[in-house]
């Protein structure tokens, strides 16, 4: 028996049906992007806590000392966040092959049926869960174009006009070709179901 492999330089011609990867072929690109962005948003937050940690008006002296504090707790705060909190609870919350905080909501609830109570104010934790996320995934694509053009600044103090113009634009442009982007991904003939 042989066994397909997928070479991730490969490109494939999606317009032949007969060349199309299948779905054990295209796994490992697909987890390797869903990692990479995974990791991407996780690894911007420490970007945004050290420019707060050592702002000037904050007090705390640019130092030996204090860099390797900060990026100790930085680096923890990580490492206990990723392994506790995904690696041993959400990656194991699977609800007929679903995942994510409704699935939790979902086997939380059904764990707690027989009691009313707790079952309501597992719903309304879950509610507010959702909330949460659909907050945050619309304030950090905000946040990151920001502090991007926010960088701007620092290479010509002049430019500190233009940065909410150019904020906005980018994230206009960002969402707008998103929407668009996100359709043609979803009803693409090779995505994995």
């Amino acid at each position: 028996m042989r066994r397909e492999t997928w070479d991730i330089t490969h490109t494939w011609d999606i317009t032949h049906p007969q060349r199309r990867p299948t779905p054990a072929q295209a796994m490992p690109a697909l987890a390797l992007a869903a990692l990479g962005i995974v990791y991407g948003d996780i690894g911007t937050s420490p970007l945004y806590t050290l420019a707060t940690v050592f702002d000037p008006a904050n007090g705390l002296a640019l130092d030996a000392f204090n860099i390797v504090g900060i990026v100790s707790l930085i680096f923890w705060s990580l490492m206990i966040v990723v392994s506790l909190k995904y690696v041993a609870l959400i990656l194991r919350a699977n609800n007929h092959g679903e995942g994510g905080i409704m699935a939790l909501l979902a086997l939380a609830a059904s764990s707690v049926a027989s009691k009313p109570h707790l079952h309501r104010t597992l719903l309304i934790v879950g509610v507010m869960g959702a909330a949460l996320f659909f907050g945050d995934s619309v304030i950090t694509p905000a946040i990151s174009v920001l502090s991007a053009v926010e960088s701007l600044e620092v290479v010509e103090p002049g430019l500190k006009t233009y940065v909410s113009p150019l904020t906005l634009a980018a994230i206009v442009v960002l969402f707008y070709s998103s929407r668009k982007s996100a359709a043609r991904v979803a009803s693409a003939p090779y995505s994995v179901r």
